[in-house]
């Protein structure tokens, strides 16, 4: 009784997707930093935190729509 599973995305997809999550992550890792509760930090505005770190993870939504999106050929 075995059915033929059919998923909406391909293995491709899959993957892609994988690859958009990790490059999400990355984004993120990239704006945390070490919290200073005594004095002030002029780190917290660094280039890496504010600039850096929240485009690579725009990147990574936009390539997590496009691995969604992506068809891939079909075998023959």
């Amino acid at each position: 009784m075995e059915e033929n599973k059919k998923f909406t995305l391909a293995k491709m997809n899959l993957i892609l997707i994988a690859v958009a999550f990790g490059i999400i992550v990355l984004g993120f890792v990239l704006m945390t930093g070490s919290s200073t509760e005594v004095e002030f930090n002029p780190d917290i505005f660094s280039t890496r935190r504010i600039t850096v770190g929240p485009m690579v993870s725009f990147f990574g939504f936009l390539f997590m729509i496009f691995a969604i999106l992506f068809k891939p050929k079909a075998n023959k």
